[in-house]
């Protein structure tokens, strides 16, 4: 006779998270966080799943087994809602945009009308477009000079992604305004982000000034909308042809949408996707590029397969495919450097997770970075080893590579990321036969990304004959 099941009252009473080390009076762990974040993340994970750390006088609880990651955003995802600290910032800038709006109808509507932008087939539509912009921009660089690497991998990926959003016919004073604009709108929201609250709502310059540039980028968005909306009729009128001048790029799936969403919310979803395609995409590109300087190795393999898939021909964007190794090292980047090292969920209610009681309207953070250094999926954590992303080997690594996120909030964005490393990657190692470091080494510095603290790099072609 078999026994009975046990009941929900034999289970053990959750018991209190413990609390990291280290703590002050007033500040708790803010001290960590702020001087040495990426050691003080990766260490919770000697004191448990779930750890107690202190912000300030407010706790928070930091998840570090993956398996209880993924139980917050995928098996008891209503129980952890989009929210807490970075959410709550970001939201000032980026409105209800689908990285920051809350769980619910809206976020499901929003996120069903937009995806088709990302299916792989639309993305393809706009590689050739991509591929000529990143190609005339990395070409442009003046040979043996020293470059503002982390600059310039931002810059390259804002310019393909406005071709990818709004298509080839955007007018060239609106794409200089975005390509300077972005910058100093991304250094104010990374600021937004680590300071108090009070401070971001005091009428200081710095507050005011990025205020002014938030309304400048929502300006500059209905322009490119009105744009697509004039150039329309316009070249219909010219032309005779109702499909003339229609409007090309992702966004025009959003400019279709427009009686469903707004004009407030498409400035939302235009200001997230313009954000969220530059940061992170950027920081991995960079760390890519220094990476294979310091790695002869995989230099010859990336430029071997790109070889032999291209030959001497311009690259296309069916050639992604056909790249795999590439893929792997973008990926062992992504990997090594985060580059989201701290993302929060907010507890709906009192929730047991991991054996330990949650409060409800406390923030739960989990760490991709922290995940994506755990010994235990990733030997040899410190390594860059582009291989442990082989068929092999990969399936150890199944359930902590997050970078992504998972669940109905993962990021929507993920096959355009994927297609707009590789067609920057390809280029720039076509373009310029050799990559020099000319900084020290780079330092990683954890704000919203882990982004390198300084790294410079001269582009090189082979020396002529004397």
């Amino acid at each position: 006779m078999s026994a009975p099941a046990a009941s929900s009252a034999d289970a053990p009473a959750p018991v209190p998270a413990p609390t990291a080390p280290g703590g002050l009076p007033l500040i708790g762990h803010g001290h960590r966080l702020a001087r040495d974040p990426l050691p003080f993340i990766t260490s919770l994970r000697e004191h448990g799943g779930v750890v107690r750390i202190r912000i300030g006088p407010t706790p928070a609880y930091v998840v570090t087994d993956p398996a209880l990651t993924r139980r917050v955003l995928v098996t008891d995802a209503a129980d952890f809602t989009k929210g807490g600290k970075i959410i709550d910032a970001l939201r000032v800038f980026f409105g209800d945009g689908l990285a920051t709006v809350a769980d619910g109808d809206t976020h499901l509507r929003n996120r069903r009308l937009m995806q088709p932008m990302f299916n792989k087939a639309h993305i393809a539509e706009r590689g050739d477009a991509m591929i000529d912009r990143v190609g005339a921009l990395v070409a442009a660089w003046p040979a043996g000079q020293p470059r503002d690497v982390y600059a310039d991998m931002n810059a390259i990926t804002l310019a393909a992604f406005l071709v990818a959003l709004f298509g080839t016919d955007l007018p060239g004073q609106l794409a200089g305004e975005f390509t300077a604009l972005m910058p100093a709108i991304m250094e104010g929201t990374i600021r937004q982000t680590i300071l108090p609250a009070w401070v971001t709502r005091l009428p200081l310059p710095m507050n005011r000034a990025h205020a002014e540039r938030v309304a400048r980028l929502r300006a500059l968005i209905d322009q490119a909308i009105d744009h697509h909306g004039t150039g329309d009729t316009e070249s219909a009128q010219a032309t005779g042809c109702p499909h003339a001048g229609a409007p090309s790029g992702l966004f025009a799936t959003l400019l279709a949408a427009e009686d469903s969403l707004g004009r407030q919310q498409l400035q939302d979803e235009a200001i997230t996707l313009l954000t969220g395609a530059i940061e992170t995409t950027g920081t991995t590109l960079a760390w890519t590029l220094y990476e294979i300087t310091r790695s002869p190795g995989i230099e010859r393999r990336l430029r071997e397969e790109l070889e032999s898939v291209c030959g001497d021909r311009p690259l296309r964007p069916e050639d992604l495919d056909q790249l795999p190794y590439s893929r792997r090292v973008l990926q062992e980047a992504i990997r090594k450097y985060g580059p989201a090292w701290m993302v929060t969920r907010t507890a709906a209610r009192d929730v047991d997770l991991g054996g330990h009681r949650i409060p409800g309207g406390a923030d739960v953070i989990w760490s991709p970075y922290l995940h994506q250094h755990d010994p235990d999926h990733f030997p040899d954590p410190d390594t860059f080893d582009p291989d442990r992303w082989t068929p092999e080997r990969a399936p150890a690594t199944r359930g902590s590579f997050l970078a992504f996120g998972d669940g109905r909030r993962k990021c929507i964005g993920e096959n355009f990321a994927w297609a707009e490393l590789q067609i920057i990657l390809a280029t720039v190692l076509r373009t310029w036969p050799r990559l020099e470091l000319t900084s020290r080494p780079p330092r990683a510095q954890a704000v919203v990304t882990v982004k390198p603290d300084t790294m410079t790099m001269a582009f090189l072609r082979p020396a002529g004959p004397a």
